[in-house]
């Protein structure tokens, strides 16, 4: 059964409890389809009859982003990088030492802004929490970013799918499938050229500050 027609078949309040738990899951480092169920409820939301709330929707996925990230981030400081190693081994599509080795660049380059640009980024959603503990990111910067981070995320996500599939139904019954079509592939695409953006960037060595260069050279 599809996450979406499944969610249909539950209470509201149902509906929330699951956003709030996959989402929590996901952000402790557990792979799970957090976005996958975001989106489904916030397009459910759209639909009035299912009286699902887009407001609900957005605060359960946040109090689950900032909690089980902070869990996350317990995990990882407690027990440290060597986890994250021993279970990149035992799971290696979704903890591989290529996905580690990722995040840590993340981290290297933009320090504690991993955290909310983590969000966006399937693999950083996954692992920024646990990390920022391992790497020992001060608790008191972390959380913060986790919050405007999961804010940014959960409700930008909510509310963008909310106001798209009214726009969609509106179009549908006024126009045609074309304008959908075109919407959906323009966003598609921006998400796509973003993502790929960022990838490059992690993918390239950090740059070395100049007095390093000159301690080297000497």
């Amino acid at each position: 059964m599809a996450i979406d027609h499944w969610l249909m078949t539950i209470p509201p309040l149902a509906v929330y409890l699951a956003v709030a738990g996959v989402v929590g899951i996901e952000s402790l480092g557990v792979p799970l389809p957090g976005e996958v169920v975001l989106v489904s409820a916030a397009l459910l939301s759209s639909r009035h009859e299912l009286a699902v709330s887009p407001l609900w929707v957005a605060l359960a996925a946040l109090a689950g982003a900032v909690i089980g990230d902070s869990i996350g981030y317990g995990i990882g400081h407690r027990y440290g990088i060597g986890l994250l190693q021993r279970l990149g081994r035992r799971f290696p599509k979704h903890f591989g030492p290529s996905h580690l080795a990722l995040a840590e660049r993340a981290f290297a380059r933009w320090g504690v802004l991993t955290v909310i640009i983590g969000r966006f980024i399937a693999i950083l959603r996954i692992l920024a929490g646990p990390l920022a503990g391992a790497l020992r990111m001060p608790y008191a910067k972390f959380l913060p970013a986790n919050i405007i981070g999961g804010a940014l995320w959960t409700i930008g996500t909510v509310y963008a799918i909310y106001f798209l599939g009214i726009v969609a139904e509106t179009w549908l019954k006024r126009f045609s499938y074309v304008g959908l079509i075109v919407a959906l592939v323009a966003g598609a695409t921006i998400g796509w050229m973003v993502k790929k953006r960022v990838s490059r960037s992690l993918a390239a060595p950090p740059a070395t500050p100049p007095e390093e260069e000159g301690a080297s050279a000497a």
